[in-house]
């Protein structure tokens, strides 16, 4: 296994950090790439980087970006193939395209909050799998969605039964979804693209500001009461071979301490909690 890239993900400097900066202090940190959403890139353009730019400050810092994300709401009724219904969403899903393309991403992370039948949501996938083209669509379940667990997100990945439709795994979501190693159990596992890591608190908020938890109080790995090691060793020995794995800690606590010191304490339980899960994901 070659090495897979260690991506510090979008949310876990924040949306309102500078381009720049976040592209620096991911580099000292230590990591390979970093994530963005549509958001982040466009107060980047407001903020007067044009894409140009931001490549050269990729080049500059010898950085990438691995991970871009989020497509949400893509099983509104009124959307057709070609049309999304509105047209603030048909900019964004189209942005997001963009960005994967000037950065020479491969995939694109996606979600879902309405609860739609999966019927629906079968055939929505398809179709945006369909708009994506030669993109990676991953479908990331989250337990307070409309794909609230890894059977549901399997049931319409496979039903949508499109080459590039495949799933993101979290270990914030497969925690508080109560995830098990046996729910892997007939999927392929060349069907999971990429990875996110941190850890969860000792007891979860309620379960209807669930999602306030997952926006605010992710831990590091390795440093709460879930089972980061476990969930990597689980996914090792399925055989997933992920394209990227992203730190997907998000922690106002974190962000209090400054954006270096946040990325740098990331970087180093990533590093521990792979070392002793998955140390071929390194070499």
């Amino acid at each position: 296994m070659k090495k897979v890239p260690l991506t510090i993900s979008s949310f876990t400097l924040g949306v309102e950090i500078d381009f720049e900066e976040r592209v620096k202090a991911a580099k000292a940190a230590g990591f390979d790439g970093i994530g963005i959403r549509a958001e982040t890139y466009m107060l980047a353009v407001k903020q007067g980087y044009s894409d140009e730019r931001m490549l050269e400050i990729l080049e500059e810092n010898d950085m990438k970006v691995t991970e871009v994300e989020y497509i949400t709401m893509w099983t509104d009724p009124n959307k057709t193939a070609e049309a999304p219904s509105t047209l603030l969403q048909q900019f964004k899903e189209q942005t997001i395209y963009h960005m994967a393309r000037l950065f020479g991403v491969g995939h694109i992370n996606c979600g879902l909050m309405e609860n739609d039948s999966l019927e629906v949501q079968i055939q929505a996938f398809k179709e945006l799998c369909e708009r994506a083209k030669e993109l990676v669509i991953g479908l990331e379940f989250m337990p307070y969605s409309g794909v609230p667990d890894l059977k549901t997100a399997w049931e319409i990945v496979k039903g949508a039964d499109c080459e590039n439709g495949m799933l993101i795994l979290d270990t914030w979501h497969w925690a508080r979804a109560n995830s098990k190693p046996e729910d892997l159990k007939g999927i392929p596992a060349e069907k999971v693209v990429s990875i996110q890591i941190c850890d969860v608190l000792e007891r979860p908020y309620p379960t209807e500001i669930l999602r306030e938890e997952s926006l605010h109080d992710r831990l590091c790995p390795g440093t709460g009461w879930g089972d980061t090691v476990g969930f990597l060793k689980a996914l090792k020995e399925h055989g997933v071979n992920p394209r990227v794995v992203g730190t997907e800690v998000i922690s106002d606590n974190n962000l209090r301490l400054g954006y270096e010191k946040a990325a740098k304490m990331n970087y180093d339980t990533s590093i521990d909690v792979i070392k002793q899960a998955w140390p071929e994901l390194l070499d």
